[in-house]
Parts: C-alpha cells; structure tokens; sequence
C-alpha cells in the first residue's frame, strides 16, 4: 500500500487489513463533516500539554470528524496568534489529513480541498 502524501509504502498482512484501515468518508459523510466543522463551536483546552495530548489521541485516532475538531480550534487560536511549535505541526497534520480524505471523496484536488476545510473553519 502507498501513502502518496508521506511517500510512504506499507505493508500489512491481508488478516490485519479489517483491525487496521478503513473505508475513505462516503460523499455524504463528507458533506457532514464540512457541515460539522463550520458550525462546531468547541473551544482549545487552555493548558498547553493538555491540549496537545488531546489534539495527538485525536490525529491517532484516525477519525476525520475528530481531526477536523483539531483544525477548528488551532485554526481558531492561530488567528489569535497564540499557536505554540506543537499546536502548529497537530494543526498542519489534522490539515493535510482532512485535505487528502475531502479530496479523495469529493474528486477535488488538494486545493480545492483545502478552501473547502478553510471556508468552513473560519465560520
């Protein structure tokens, strides 16, 4: 399997496929989650560690709902500039996550993507 995003290759055992990859977002479930990311109104944990540890349990969760909470409050403490090193990377990471699931699923390029997940973000 090729990740094209990280160059990366994988390889699993075919019994190991169902426990470790899921199926990308259906176009409905994509259109959900624009939706969801324009009107979430969750707010950043205050205390830095904390919020990176959440912000990481959620890129490592591998749920596209959950990456795009990630965006949406450090694209939210970002315009209040107060992004610290670790903020920055998770909200580039969660990013380049949604960009390439919304992409995939929507049949729009990375560009297209991203104004997608911006545009609903900054609601």
């Amino acid at each position: 399997m090729y990740f094209e995003r990280d160059d990366l290759t994988l390889t699993l055992l075919e019994v190991d496929v169902p426990h470790t990859i899921r199926d990308l977002l259906t176009r409905k479930e994509a259109e959900e989650l624009l939706d969801h990311l324009q009107k979430w109104n969750g707010k950043a944990k205050s205390q830095w560690k904390a919020r990176a540890d959440k912000h990481q349990a959620a890129i490592d969760g591998g749920d596209a709902f959950e990456y795009a909470k990630v965006v949406k409050e450090l694209s939210r403490m970002e315009a209040e500039g107060t992004l610290r090193p670790r903020d920055k990377a998770h909200l580039n990471q969660s990013m380049d996550l949604l960009v390439e699931e919304i992409s995939r699923t929507l049949k729009k390029s990375s560009d297209q993507a991203r104004k997608l997940i911006e545009k609903a973000a900054s609601a």
